[in-house]
């Protein structure tokens, strides 16, 4: 499949292999090139991209190819992710290196990816539908024209939301008979994801996984990065249940001084009740208390639940822009929520 893909540039004297983790830094020197080129700032570092790579499932000798160059230099990578149980929508995630950028590396990386991503197909229901997804940062043009040219079709877009916390927010107003605790990491886990997988449902994109698959991944993916910190998980209870939650971080590895909120969930039976702003306001208070500058998150900029009024009412400003593509690989019934179910 190599060759097929990336003989033009294997012509050119490029090399095409796959991820070696003894290279991690050298592909996070590219993957913060390329980010800076799209978005102006360093998005990766080695210790979060490690936690990537070894996500449960995930084989990154089968999932991604690297570009170097004559001289050995990592210039490209792509990698396809599909470790759902029914992976109906592989997702495909590729950078370039701004230099080498109109040499055909974006293109046959995705078409590599394309043909990667079919392999999903056999472990997915022939009724279903499935399509890959890929995504562009700060809606750089080059990345979308590339996209485009691949016949691929926006279908989503995305923000990401800032709010300046010179001084402290609004403190927060909290539905009867709901109390604000702290998440103890030995207890509490199985239910947060159980909550926050519940809270997701009616978002779009979200695609029912057993929990026996799902929840050790997630498990990876929160406690194992280097930013983790518990003290930061803030739980709304209704009595025993779980009715909200935030789950947050410090900082972020674009900018230090903002506290970002990494999920922010209501479940429908406490939903508009002012429940999901009060947990913005706590987690934004507490980033004021603790010295950030700023608080922030991503948001589907068309969530069906209706999240991108809130932050807005809550006095959050878009900063950046990012688009969602799709290429159809298998046509059939839809698995994923498209629409709010509430």
């Amino acid at each position: 499949m190599i060759n097929t893909f990336f003989k033009e540039l294997i012509s050119q004297n490029c090399r095409v292999d796959t991820v070696d983790l003894d290279k991690l830094d050298k592909y996070v020197d590219l993957f913060n090139r390329a980010s800076k080129k799209m978005v102006g700032e360093s998005e990766f570092t080695v210790e979060e991209y490690r936690v990537e790579y070894e996500t449960p499932g995930f084989d990154p000798e089968s999932a991604t190819r690297v570009v170097f160059s004559p001289e050995g230099i990592p210039i490209g990578l792509v990698e396809v992710w599909d470790l759902d149980e029914i992976p109906v929508h592989p997702f495909i995630w590729a950078r370039v290196d701004p230099e080498w950028e109109g040499h055909g590396i974006g293109t046959a990386m995705m078409q590599w990816g394309f043909e990667r991503a079919r392999e999903a197909l056999t472990r997915v229901p022939q009724e279903l539908r499935v399509s890959a997804f890929a995504s562009v940062q700060g809606n750089y043009e080059p990345a979308m024209q590339l996209l485009s040219n691949l016949h691929m079709q926006p279908v989503r877009h995305f923000w990401r939301m800032a709010i300046d916390l010179k001084e402290a927010p609004p403190a927060p107003e909290w539905p009867d008979g709901v109390m604000l605790r702290s998440f103890d990491p030995e207890a509490d886990l199985e239910a947060v994801f159980r909550a926050e997988d519940e809270a997701f449902q009616d978002h779009w994109g979200y695609v029912e996984q057993p929990f026996k698959k799902k929840f050790p991944e997630w498990k990876h993916l929160t406690i194992s990065k280097p930013n983790f910190d518990p003290g930061l998980w803030f739980l709304a209870m209704d009595g025993a249940e779980i009715a909200g939650l935030a789950r947050c971080v410090a900082s972020t590895t674009q900018d230090p001084d903002m506290g970002w909120v990494q999920v922010l969930g209501v479940r429908r039976p406490w939903r508009r009740k002012g429940l999901g702003l009060a947990l913005l306001r706590h987690s934004f208070r507490t980033f004021h208390q603790i010295g950030k500058a700023r608080g922030g998150l991503g948001v589907d900029a068309s969530n069906l639940t209706g999240a991108t009024r809130l932050y807005q009412d809550a006095g959050m400003y878009i900063t950046r822009a990012n688009t969602s593509f799709e290429y159809q690989l298998r046509p059939g019934e839809e698995l994923m929520t498209e629409e709010a179910r509430v």
